[in-house]
């Protein structure tokens, strides 16, 4: 509940204040008028419903079917003219945070909040944390992969930073939950569409940065793209930096003031003796630790969670039983085929992360080894790119081309459009089914790998901006393996 002089406080202190717009000829006195929702969905509204109209997309017609509903207030950066009064504000969006936080009664204040940005392993990360802190702790997590407010229920989420009005009454539900802590992925999207506006961490953790989700809907630029994944940095109570990480001077000079561990090259906190499934730690977290996801990249988000959960209560004891428990949905995941040969599910979907992926791969199966791959249609448009100047540098690479979410783009265009970034010949299928068959019945002996990268755990596809039954990379697999 939250009365209308309590949104009017709030949005003045934030100095986003406009005016209340309504008719002349309206008498209306709405002194002690008070809301008991909240609502961004013109299809989810009452009479007692505060509502905000956000979007480029949003159209007039939206607002009047709610004010059919009965609906008597809204917030607007203009005045839509449909005979209620609108709270006129400069930015919808940092509007929504604030008054979202009041009317949940706060959440945040009652939850230790651990959150981590990066252009990749953010997922995996938050894993090793919540399996950390789940041994003394009782911790929610909002995570690409799985969302749990009671450590109970999973279930995935729309975006990796939930819009605003979901994400406080998500935390609210984890605190009506008992919950203690809160583990969030959250983008450079978050930042930049005010998602997380007026909140802060307790610990901000920045694992990496490389161009990704640069185009005409999110970031224009690289430098647009980093700075609004350094604002974790500016929001956050205490941080930690990977040290390795590309322009790390500049992470550096801007945490210098705040509580900070760094990790990795020229640091105190770094990986010895990293094997497969094992690997020692000096600094703060010296010691033993198992881990069951290969690669080295694994073990620095691993080494990134137990800093992070260091700051917030768990024990040495806790940190080496959480990394040796961890398994991601979709990271690394490992299934064998009857004739010996590896098969890898990995949410690779970026130049970078595919490099660590096939790496990593390898390594460890020196025979035939066969990618499947695809982009996105709408978004990272740059990866494609990308892809072809790190298949390159993999000349003994078998690689199918196929659809990952193609949404508004023509799947075989995108495939094309990959393989005109590789020299030389590729396979295309579009039909993601068909290539992951096609090439499990390729390999013949146990130093053989297919590598299907992109999709991870995700059991659809997205097609013309809707999801498309899709049975998932992992059960498709699963269906060839003795073929």
């Amino acid at each position: 509940m939250i009365k209308i002089e309590q949104v009017l406080d709030i949005l003045k202190q934030d100095k986003n204040f406009r005016d209340i717009s309504y008719r002349a000829d309206f008498a209306y006195d709405w002194e002690g008028v008070t809301f008991d929702q909240l609502s961004y969905d013109s299809r989810q509204v009452t009479p007692s419903t505060l509502f905000f109209v956000k979007g480029a997309a949003f159209k007039k017609e939206f607002l009047q079917r709610a004010v059919d509903q009965g609906l008597g207030f809204y917030v607007a950066e203009k005045d839509y003219q449909v005979g209620i009064p609108a709270i006129l504000v400069n930015d919808i969006k940092q509007a929504m945070s604030l008054i979202a936080m009041a009317f949940y009664g706060n959440p945040q204040d009652q939850l230790k909040i651990l959150a981590f940005t990066g252009t990749k392993g953010k997922t995996t990360a938050a894993y090793f944390a919540y399996n950390i802190l789940k041994l003394s702790h009782k911790p929610a997590m909002l995570s690409t992969m799985n969302t749990t407010l009671d450590g109970v229920i999973f279930f995935k989420s729309q975006l990796t930073t939930p819009e605003s009005l979901d994400l406080f009454k998500m935390m609210a539900q984890a605190v009506e939950n008992g919950r203690s802590h809160l583990i969030m992925e959250v983008s450079s999207q978050a930042f930049l569409v005010k998602r997380v506006y007026g909140l802060t961490f307790d610990v901000g953790v920045f694992l990496n940065i490389s161009p990704d989700h640069i185009g005409p809907i999110e970031h224009p630029t690289f430098e647009d793209y980093f700075y609004h994944k350094r604002l974790l940095m500016d929001n956050s109570r205490a941080v930690v930096v990977n040290s390795g990480m590309d322009h790390f001077a500049i992470v550096r000079d801007q945490v210098a003031t705040r509580p900070h561990d760094f990790y990795g090259q020229d640091s105190d906190n770094q990986i010895k003796n990293g094997r497969a499934f094992d690997f020692d730690l000096t600094g703060k977290l010296a010691g033993h630790y198992d881990i069951q996801l290969i690669g080295d990249f694994n073990q620095e988000n691993a080494l990134a969670a137990g800093l992070a959960s260091l700051r917030l209560g768990a024990s040495l004891d806790d940190i080496q039983k959480g990394i040796a428990e961890t398994r991601v949905p979709g990271r690394m995941e490992v299934l064998t085929q009857a004739n010996g040969a590896k098969v890898f599910v990995d949410y690779a979907h970026n130049g970078d992360s595919l490099q660590k992926l096939l790496s990593v791969v390898t390594l460890h199966q020196t025979g035939k080894n066969i990618l499947i791959l695809g982009a996105p249609g709408n978004k990272g448009e740059s990866r494609r790119a990308d892809f072809g100047t790190v298949i390159n540098q993999h000349p003994d690479l078998q690689v199918i081309l196929t659809a990952d979410d193609p949404n508004k783009e023509d799947p075989q265009a995108i495939c094309q459009e990959i393989a005109s970034h590789i020299n030389r010949p590729v396979e295309i299928i579009v039909d993601r089914e068909t290539a992951i068959k096609k090439a499990l019945q390729e390999t013949q002996q146990a130093t053989d790998a297919v590598i299907i990268a992109g999709k991870g755990a995700d059991a659809f596809q997205i097609v013309d901006g809707k999801r498309a039954a899709y049975e998932g990379d992992i059960a498709i697999a699963q269906k060839y393996l003795n073929d």
